[in-house]
């Protein structure tokens, strides 16, 4: 199997940087906000945002975990933190791939049941091949694949990167 890299360590920090600023403009006037990851992944980039967050802003960041079946998006959606906590706050929901929109929409879906003041998305690589109508507020990169080919993200203490097999 062949891999091509589409995002070097450097370009993916480049990426989250830009990102941070991005989400800082939209929500300049919160206090507190919530960034929320999908499980794995999401939730890593998710820190990472975090983290770039905080260095640039004093907004104060609620990270929080979800946990969403992908193999079946009906099953239950469950968070790391209870829905009292992101109540009227803005929220980031934040995944690593935006491919089909399946696992983006069903996590919308859920924060749609408490009241919030903003809910914004953001991926690292949107790979534009949408079954719903829904889109990333703030990406990294858009890139458009064949349905055969694979985009996988790879966090890593040696160095992230973004693949396309």
């Amino acid at each position: 199997m062949s891999q091509n890299i589409i995002l070097n360590n450097q370009e993916i920090e480049h990426k989250i940087t830009r990102i941070a600023y991005q989400i800082y403009e939209t929500f300049v006037d919160e206090k507190e906000i919530v960034i929320a990851g999908i499980a794995s992944n999401g939730f890593v980039f998710a820190k990472k945002i975090a983290l770039e967050l905080e260095r640039i802003s004093t907004i104060k960041i609620l990270l929080c975990e979800v946990f969403i079946n992908k193999q079946n998006v009906n099953a239950p959606i469950t968070t790391s933190l209870s829905k009292e906590k992101y109540e009227n706050k803005g929220l980031i929901l934040v995944d690593d791939v935006l491919n089909s929109g399946t696992t983006l929409i069903y996590g919308v879906k859920h924060f749609l049941d408490v009241p919030l003041k903003k809910l914004k998305t953001a991926v690292l690589v949107d790979r534009n091949h949408k079954k719903y109508p829904v889109k990333a507020d703030f990406k990294g990169i858009s890139l458009s694949t064949s349905l055969l080919e694979h985009v996988q993200v790879v966090f890593d203490e040696k160095g992230d990167c973004a693949y396309l097999s």
